[in-house]
């Protein structure tokens, strides 16, 4: 692990200092992006950001996330059919964060090279989407015929060795609740392109989720109202 990062020193310090000598000015930059994050999936969600310049270093931003956010429990099973669903979850979480923030150069890139770092905080409005998670499963007395619902740990057809997988894609979507919440975000951005009206790079960091009350995911799991998470966001764009 040391030997990464001494590596990485050597490739960013060189940049850096060069950066300090040839700065590339901007007034206005739009950035879009997929994130993974320690409670989303293989693709944890989206964003994007408009930026304008307030002085010399400081960036006044907008952004909005949509990002789906899971239980710490949850685990994929292959059913007898061969098809995966999520033992016990019985709601789905959407958040959409809209988020206002600053943005601090602490290393601008010259042009057409070197790296350019920014610290970023931001805080906004959640919501919360709750969608019911249907599973589709045979009942207690017919082994050929199926049905679909929202898992209920109540029920005893919706036991392990009865469900077939999940339901249809996007079924129960209309029948969400809301749950209002608020977010708050700390992050390093690292734009690594060679362009200098476009933008490529990076962005790594942690985000608070909290909303009013707790969200069940998991009924017969321990669920909170509070999400933290580690995030690393690819993200493109322009600027001018």
């Amino acid at each position: 692990m040391s030997r990464v990062l001494i590596l990485i020193l050597i490739f960013l310090i060189p940049s850096l200092l060069f950066a300090q000598e040839q700065p590339d000015v901007y007034d206005n930059e739009f950035v879009w992006g997929v994130s993974k994050n320690t409670s989303g999936g293989l693709i944890g969600g989206f964003m994007a950001r408009k930026s304008r310049r307030l002085n010399d270093r400081m960036f006044e931003s907008f952004g909005i996330e949509l990002v789906n956010v899971k239980h710490s429990q949850e685990i994929r099973r292959n059913s007898i059919t061969g098809n995966f669903y999520i033992y016990g979850k019985s709601n789905y979480l959407y958040s959409i964060r809209a988020q206002y923030g600053r943005e601090y150069i602490l290393f601008r890139k010259a042009p057409s090279q070197g790296v350019e770092i920014k610290a970023i905080g931001a805080v906004g409005p959640s919501i919360g989407i709750l969608a019911p998670y249907y599973i589709e499963y045979t009942t207690s007395r017919s082994a050929i015929i199926s049905r679909t619902e929202q898992y209920n740990p109540n029920n005893e057809d919706h036991s392990i060795d009865q469900i077939l997988g999940t339901g249809r894609l996007f079924q129960g979507l209309f029948e969400s609740k809301l749950r209002i919440g608020a977010n708050l975000k700390a992050a390093l951005s690292f734009e690594l392109g060679t362009s200098k009206s476009n933008v490529t790079g990076f962005e790594i960091g942690m985000l608070l989720d909290a909303y009013a009350g707790d969200i069940i995911l998991m009924p017969t799991a321990e669920n909170k109202s509070v999400f933290p998470t580690a995030f690393i966001t690819l993200f493109y764009g322009s600027r001018r």
